[in-house]
């Protein structure tokens, strides 16, 4: 077979490949009836085998991308057959049987290229691809963009909207354990890091709706990462143009200790330069984590999560043009900038995981966290501009400059603001699983404490004179009258809020797998509830109690096809987070109630062989309706809402992805997704709301040279129609409602790997030190498409007409990078 090369970067691809001998993993634990580890317990694959240590523990590699079957067999205990294998390239799959004396135990699992065929509509995603694909923002959230009901316009941002949800209504967990994030950032690029560490990921698993009641109170999505338990020692440093990394897997000889660690710089000077505001960029972002686990016995576990991160950011604006308008009459904005930007994000977070084993069925766990935060967002920016109108000479050398000013004014913005976050969590959370029924129950107590300052100002100076607010408080009928009310900004905060919040939440659900006549079913039902109370220096103590049932619903009838059918439904609330409760003016208001969202999903997931490789389709249909609508305003990430529940809102929307081996031991995907999004404020007719995504287009793509099997290429596809563009301060929403352009968007990468599991080298070699070693270049924005995030109105002094200006984001750039392994 030969690999056809040539892709459609808008449709689809059709190609086919040489099939090499490429490997997956499984790994975990055999344990005996008494929940402990069985040692010389033989394994049996197809083409080798492997027996586990005095732990227990267990790792074998078997060909991917084919169907295998796995034999358990141990003196004194009946075999364990795993059937129907079929495991993607370099995914690693975790399986640890428990070994009977009175039965054999037969188990068949079908492990498509993204792993379990999911009854409970997750989307499981490799971690080994998370680190491969490109992105100028690489890691688990550059992956999340690429599904159809997740959606971002930023690049430099690691945050990401769902379902015409924003960027404060997802989960995200890692090891059980609640994440959050900074609370003052309002610019992707102020973004350096996100929290999770991609490198130390061995499960990702992300929800876009419909979720268990076993997850907490948000509305849109649940990201849930598990980092790894380390199981030999290793080293890996991987360096490039935006950063470095390294992370440290150890494990003692006794396999009770086992600690990974990482370790991440990232610059994003890289790309800001190339955006059209020039400027002195001069950003500190550095974060270490640390994931530990003592096994005390085979029935008692604990874990330890630290993060340590630290987001300086400082940038001194010098000019800014940006063309824009139509053929026929062109504009321009012309800035210069005086002043500067310097903000300081300070975070850190400890866990602690307790896991008691009671017994082969029953897990019972003790989680608790201590997250703090202290942030400094201080700016002084003085801004000139110019609007004027463009040469269009394409024989002058000014092509492209201002030839003519319409107008000139000057903008003054001051920061002070000031932030410190104390949030504390402990909990309880339990499982007993037993004969295909499971039944999960948990409590939490959480105690926020946030003292915040915000300071901020913003003077427009057009024509010699300063613009005042357009209120009630400054008309004027000058000069019939005099008028002599005060120099004040045009926008400007001031307020002080000492904020204590409260909450015990718990969750109670029960699952079951069984047989209808001959189709596999699966249910879950349950429900979470939610007391919590806002107090606070002059604020009214306010509670509120919340319950949100929720239900899951699957059948895997027995056909010839491999098809599954799931139908989700269930009450989901978000209570307000101190941001919530923050309104326009920086004024809390306890009185907010939650946001309410009843979610309908109903999908399909098609597992079929195409070329006699796996491939899956799956589709979704959802719609939500939404009470208690607390509306808000987008600037570029920053969030701003009324702290009110003033308006309701819906979202329907319909979803596909076909994912497979397109090439032989390679796994990419094209995603399709539709969604409509509007709110109804005040009973005055729905407009669309700010995050609606109307259609989203995305393509994964890993492809390799025959010849040269280790030189890689990956690409990622994204097109996005665009989002609603924003209004002026102070003006109707329902005045403005015109869009941003689309978004699309081309990231390359091109590897070469020299080392890894299946090229080695001897012992006299250079590179027989190296586990992996490959080297790359990556090429992001590939096709140089000028993408806008937001605008920026300028008012015209001549037609007093306010124009839109985009706020264009990064250009093509080039970053090479280097990995390696030990």
């Amino acid at each position: 077979m030969k690999c056809l090369k040539n892709f459609l970067t808008i449709s689809f691809f059709c190609f086919f490949g040489i099939s090499f001998a490429q490997t997956a993993t499984i790994t975990g634990v055999v344990f005996n009836e008494n929940n402990e580890p069985l040692a010389n317990v033989n394994i049996t694959a197809p083409t080798n085998g492997t027996s586990t240590d005095a732990n227990g523990y267990y790792n074998l590699q078997i060909v991917s991308d084919t169907q295998s079957s796995l034999t358990f067999s141990h003196l004194g205990h009946e075999k364990i057959i795993l059937e129907n294998l079929i495991l993607n390239n370099n995914e690693t799959f975790e399986f640890n049987p428990v070994m009977k004396t009175d039965a054999v135990q037969i188990d068949g699992v079908v492990v498509t290229p993204e792993g379990n065929k999911s009854v409970e509509g997750i989307t499981n995603i490799s971690p080994q691809l998370v680190r491969q694909i490109p992105g100028a923002n690489a890691g688990i959230e550059n992956i999340l963009k690429l599904l159809p009901g997740v959606s971002s316009n930023n690049e430099l941002s690691t945050q990401y909207a769902v379902r015409g949800g924003n960027y404060d209504e997802n989960l995200v967990y890692v090891n059980e354990i609640e994440v959050y994030r900074p609370f003052l950032i309002r610019s992707g690029q102020q973004e350096g890091l996100g929290f999770v560490n991609s490198n130390m990921v061995q499960d990702l698993a992300f929800s876009s709706g419909g979720f268990q009641a076993k997850y907490g109170d948000k509305l849109s999505s649940v990201l849930d990462i598990t980092y790894k338990n380390p199981n030999s020692f290793g080293l890996q440093i991987g360096a490039s143009l935006l950063g470095a990394n390294a992370t440290l897997e150890t494990m003692d000889k006794n396999k009770k200790f086992s600690s990974i660690t990482g370790l991440r710089y990232r610059n994003n000077g890289l790309l800001v330069n190339s955006q059209q505001t020039k400027s002195n960029f001069n950003p500190i972002f550095v974060d270490a984590q640390n994931f530990m686990t003592y096994r005390f016995s085979t029935k008692f576990h604990l874990n330890f999560l630290g993060n340590i991160s630290l987001n300086q950011y400082q940038i001194e604006p010098l000019t800014r043009q940006t063309n824009f308008g139509t053929f026929n009459d062109p504009k321009a904005l012309l800035v210069f900038y005086q002043g500067r930007e310097n903000n300081k994000f300070s975070t850190t977070l400890g866990a602690l995981k307790g896991n008691y084993y009671l017994n082969e069925h029953t897990t019972l766990k003790l989680i608790s966290s201590i997250y703090h935060t202290t942030e400094e967002e201080y700016s002084d920016i003085i801004a000139q501009y110019e609007l004027g109108a463009v040469n269009t000479d394409l024989g002058s050398e000014d092509l492209g400059e201002v030839t003519s000013s319409r107008g000139v004014g000057s903008q003054f913005t001051r920061a002070r603001n000031d932030l410190d976050a104390l949030i504390f969590n402990i909990s309880h959370k339990g499982i007993h699983s037993k004969e295909n029924k499971t039944l999960e129950w948990g409590v939490k107590y959480t105690h926020e404490d946030i003292r915040d300052q915000l300071r901020e100002s913003e003077f427009i100076d057009s024509a010699g004179f300063s613009i005042r607010p357009p209120n009630p408080n400054f008309i004027n009928n000058q000069p019939d009258e005099p008028f002599d009310a005060p120099i004040v900004p045009y926008e400007g905060v001031q307020s002080q809020n000492f904020i204590k919040t409260n909450r015990l939440s718990g969750y109670f659900q029960y699952g079951r797998h069984t047989l209808w006549e001959e189709h596999n079913i699966y249910y879950n039902i349950g429900v979470r509830s939610q007391h919590w109370t806002v107090s606070g220096e002059n604020v009214t103590k306010t509670s509120h109690t919340v319950f949100s049932p929720r239900g899951q619903f699957s059948i895997k009838p027995n056909w010839g096809k491999d098809m599954l059918f799931r139908f989700s439904m269930g009450m989901y609330h978000q209570p307000p987070f101190y941001r919530e409760l923050r309104d326009i003016n920086g004024i809390i208001q306890p009185s907010v109630k939650a946001q309410k969202s009843i979610h309908l999903v109903l999908g399909n997931e098609y597992s079929f062989l195409l070329w006699d490789r796996p491939f899956k389709l799956i589709s979704e249909v959802y719609y939500k309706k939404l009470n208690n609508v607390n509306p808000y305003t987008l600037e570029d990430v920053r969030i701003r809402y009324t702290a009110n529940n003033n308006a309701k809102a819906y979202v329907h929307g319909a979803e596909m992805r076909l994912n497979g081996a397109f090439v032989p031991g390679t796994e990419s995907w094209v995603s399709l997704g539709f969604l409509k999004t509007e709110e109804n404020i005040d009973h005055r007719g729905y407009i669309s709301r700010p995050t609606d995504q109307r259609l989203k287009f995305g393509v994964l793509f890993q492809d390799y040279v025959p010849n040269i099997p280790n030189l890689k290429m990956y690409l990622n596809l994204v097109y996005n129609t665009g989002l609603p563009g924003g209004s002026p301060s102070y003006a109707d929403p329902y005045i403005f409602q015109s869009r941003l352009r689309d978004y699309r968007r081309a990231d390359l990468g091109i590897s070469h790997i020299f080392v890894n599991e299946k090229d080695t080298y001897p012992e006299n070699h250079w590179l027989y030190r190296f586990k992996e070693l490959s080297i790359g270049a990556e090429i992001f924005n590939l096709f140089n498409n000028q993408n806008s995030i937001t605008n920026t109105w300028v008012r015209d002094v001549e037609s007093k007409q306010q124009f839109a200006i985009p706020n264009f984001m990064t250009t093509r750039v080039l970053n090479l990078k280097l990995n390696m392994r030990f």
